[in-house]
């Protein structure tokens, strides 16, 4: 049987994730991940309960079939409106909904929510319990968080913090082994400057053993992560996935004894076919190819699939054959580097 048509196993599907990112993770670039990696949980980018309520709902919502399993992340701080947005989700048929805690934007923060909501565990509780509430049983609610924020990256801010959300109905946090520093520096460097701290993460895991605790910051290759999952349950791969997407199948073959992903060229092809359906019904080149950068990444001709499909997939008169463009160009740099 072909591995891209088997049953998934949603459990094991459970420990290993792609984090949810920011004008990243939309529904194309979760499309191109599940067509390399058919088991791995995907996370929607994080939708504000708000935009849920109110606006273009299927633009923001709708996704493919095929990628299950997938996650729907809410940013908010009302546990009413976070409860309606959960339920439209599970609706939609999300398997989990996951709220956001560990985002260090400026925007979010000025918000009330994201990473500033570990300063407000009782509230944090409450969201989580009408959430909870407002969705089937079979479908969990989780919680995505920092070790701590700005000054508070002690031991005991972080328990409490966990302490009063599981008493609000979450026993599933994925923990971020940063600290948030919510003045001064921009997400980026939120990303870089706070020094990771996996062994907080793992501390996680000894003083809460019956929660699940899966880890994200800083990973990049199989090995890495299988040192991980030998203190944690589970581990989430946020920019190395996006950058270097092809890590995901290592993954699947390392822990799931998957078979080969498809080929850089066959993805090519697939990209191109996915990209058509996606501009038959009024959508642009551009948005599947931003995501596609890295398909080559580590391989020969990355450097020319990259700048092919950067100077090219925005123009008014691309059509989806910039993919095979692309492709022919990175292999037929080989073959002249081969001829040299």
């Amino acid at each position: 049987m072909d591995t891209l048509a088997k049953p998934l196993d949603k459990t094991l599907a459970k420990a290993l994730a792609v984090a949810p990112m920011i004008d990243w993770t939309d529904r194309h670039c979760r499309a191109f991940h599940r067509r390399i990696a058919p088991r791995v949980r995907l996370y929607t980018e994080m939708i504000v309960a708000d935009a849920v309520l109110h606006g273009k709902r299927e633009r923001l919502l709708g996704y493919d079939q095929a990628e299950h399993p997938v996650a729907l992340q809410l940013g908010g701080c009302d546990p009413q409106k976070l409860a309606a947005a959960a339920r439209i989700g599970a609706d939609y048929g999300y398997d989990e909904i996951n709220l956001n805690c560990g985002c260090p934007s400026d925007r979010v923060r000025d918000g009330a929510f994201g990473a500033c909501l570990m300063q407000r565990p009782t509230l944090v509780a409450e969201c989580v319990a009408a959430m909870r509430g407002a969705v089937p049983a079979t479908v969990p609610v989780t919680v995505k968080c920092r070790l701590g924020i700005d000054d508070r990256d002690d031991w005991e801010f972080l328990e409490e913090f966990l302490v009063k959300v599981g008493e609000g109905g979450c026993s599933h946090f994925v923990v971020h082994a940063r600290q948030a520093i919510l003045g001064g520096l921009s997400p980026k460097e939120n990303r870089e400057i706070p020094p990771l701290r996996h062994a907080e993460v793992w501390r996680v895991k000894r003083a809460f053993p019956h929660y699940t605790v899966v880890i994200n910051g800083g990973l990049k290759t199989v090995a890495e992560v299988r040192e991980q999952l030998s203190h944690v349950d589970g581990a989430m791969l946020g920019r190395e996935a996006y950058h270097r997407p092809y890590v995901l199948a290592e993954l699947e073959q390392a822990f799931w004894g998957a078979g080969p992903a498809p080929g850089e060229e066959e993805m090519a092809d697939w990209l191109a076919e996915y990209t058509a359906r996606h501009v038959a019904n009024g959508g642009r080149v551009h948005d599947v190819a931003r995501h596609a950068l890295g398909l080559f990444t580590g391989k020969p001709g990355a450097r020319a699939w990259r700048r092919y499909l950067s100077e090219h997939s925005n123009r008014r008169d691309v059509t989806p054959n910039v993919f095979a463009n692309a492709a022919q160009v990175a292999r037929q740099l080989v073959v002249d580097s081969a001829l040299l």
